[in-house]
């Protein structure tokens, strides 16, 4: 079974620090654009962060300079580390990955093929 998991997510203050972790069963990341989406309660869901399989990394403004986005294929990982977190950075996150060699440049308008559960993170002031 094709399976996306995310984990990591919690309740922080502003400041503090998050690691997301999206684990992947059922299939090879290898080859697998990754990308990071959140969506904040009664808002629409947006692009955190990709990252294409080989290399090529796009970040949202919101979070350029306080996330990373990594990837280990021999762990079949993602991840996305999340410093100085803020009360906007509050949300649902989600995994998702597509089968793609497209490097990442400009934004994460991919069509992915198998999103995760979501971890739900929430900033408190």
């Amino acid at each position: 079974e094709v399976q996306l998991v995310e984990s990591g997510g919690g309740l922080v203050q502003a400041g503090e620090s998050l690691r997301l972790s999206c684990a992947a069963s059922g299939f090879s990341l290898d080859d697998y654009l990754i990308g990071w989406f959140r969506q904040p309660p009664g808002k629409k869901r947006e692009a955190v962060s990709c990252i294409s399989s080989k290399d090529g990394v796009y970040y949202s403004d919101s979070v350029k300079g306080r996330f990373t986005i990594s990837r280990d294929n021999s762990k079949n990982m993602a991840y996305l580390q999340m410093n100085s977190l803020t009360p906007e950075d509050t949300a649902a996150y989600y995994c998702t990955a597509t089968f793609s060699l497209l490097r990442v440049s400009n934004d994460c308008a991919f069509q992915f093929d198998y999103w995760g559960q979501g971890t739900r993170v929430t900033v408190s002031s």
